[in-house]
């Protein structure tokens, strides 16, 4: 018998406040030069939608920050895996930007978010180590890897791994990016168990370029030259961002299934990052063109952001 590294409880926030797609109607758009778009608001938005299959979006409530709903999604697994807290090893929180106050822009990042988190639960047992990991996008799962690399090394036996952010929080007013940026957090309980049935984690891959695409995305000023130029808010290629995703990202999967020895075939579903519906869709034709296939993406990739 074997020892795996399994999911036994999951949690997740979804926040209250519904921002839909005609919000932005409003909005004062300006291109990377400062200057208004040729096209009026309406316009942009309908393109939008069609894009990404977005209609709306979540914002934290005024009084929330990231680490409050990080503990509740962490809350939730918990309950789900029926854990008593203390007996939790580790506590890893996936994040980028901290902690920011409504009306503020400061990304606080002090006490680190999963220390903010521990307290939030109650948790006194100094052994349950909590600790962040900043590594954008993938900061989730590369939370779940440390996860499993401390089960595999003998350090922990049962791990919350934590994502949360609030972007809403620190998006330029002025950009129309804005829209595909939004709040939430989800958590997930794993334990390291016995197993004779090859469940649990069974293979992953990950990669980091550092090449142009290192400021793909990246902190920059708002695009009104007329605001703080010292402040920074987050900024996206978001073009280059697609490209880089529909070559790369497939042969990534590819090479998770690989490392399982997993043929795609097998695969009942793919739970793929959530950025928008073109782009996930773009991602799994190409996967399975990797291996000659076609498939009914709806079918095998559910879509948790038409929630």
């Amino acid at each position: 018998m074997n020892e795996a590294t399994r999911i036994v409880g999951t949690g997740s926030v979804i926040p209250e406040q519904v921002v839909p797609n005609d919000a932005f109607l409003s909005k004062d758009f300006l291109d990377e030069k400062g200057q208004p778009y040729a096209h009026p608001n309406d316009v942009i938005i309908e393109k939008f939608q069609k894009i990404t299959d977005i209609a709306s979006r979540r914002y934290l409530k005024e009084d929330q920050v990231s680490s409050d709903i990080g503990a509740v999604a962490a809350q939730r697994a918990i309950e789900d895996a029926g854990w008593d807290p203390e007996t939790i090893d580790l506590l890893i929180v996936g994040q980028n930007f901290g902690d920011i106050v409504f009306g503020t822009r400061h990304m606080d990042q002090m006490p680190s978010i999963a220390s903010r988190v521990k307290e939030k639960l109650g948790i006194s047992n100094p052994n349950t180590v909590a600790f962040d990991v900043l590594a954008g996008c993938p900061g989730w799962i590369q939370g779940v890897q440390i996860a499993h690399a401390y089960f595999s090394a003998g350090l922990a036996k049962r791990a919350v791994v934590v994502g949360c952010d609030a972007l809403s929080r620190t998006v330029d007013k002025h950009d129309r990016d804005q829209m595909i940026f939004a709040d939430g957090a989800g958590a997930a309980c794993f334990e390291r168990q016995q197993s004779d049935q090859g469940n649990g984690i069974i293979g992953m891959s990950s990669q980091t370029f550092t090449k142009e695409e290192a400021y793909y995305l990246k902190s920059n000023p708002s695009f009104n030259p007329e605001l703080d130029q010292t402040e920074r808010l987050i900024k996206m290629k978001g073009r280059k961002i697609y490209e880089f995703a529909i070559r790369h990202v497939p042969s990534a999967m590819k090479a998770a299934l690989d490392n399982a020895g997993v043929d795609l075939k097998d695969v009942k579903k793919i739970f793929m990052h959530q950025a928008n519906a073109k782009l996930d869709h773009a991602v799994g034709d190409r996967l399975y063109a990797l291996y000659g296939m076609n498939a009914d993406l709806d079918d095998v990739m559910p879509m948790s952001i038409h929630w």
